[in-house]
């Protein structure tokens, strides 16, 4: 088990990104990346700016997968 000094210091292995570019994106949700770019002038998911790169925030990523799950119930 890991301390919280080892944990505080991302000696545990990997470390999960806050941002990802638009190719990360399109591989991590399977969306095309022209969706990717409708989602993000909706304002559905949310992006930061470095110079040119755009990051595209993960858990706002994560947010727009989930609102589209189907309920099996149905």
């Amino acid at each position: 088990m890991a301390t919280k000094r080892e944990v505080d210091r991302g000696v545990t292995g990997s470390i999960e990104p806050i941002s990802v570019r638009i190719p990360a994106a399109v591989a991590m949700t399977g969306f095309r990346r022209s969706r990717i770019y409708e989602l993000i002038a909706s304002g559905e998911i949310r992006i930061a700016k470095d110079r040119r790169s755009t990051l595209i925030i993960v858990t706002s990523l994560r947010e727009a997968v989930e609102r589209r799950v189907i309920d099996e119930a149905r």
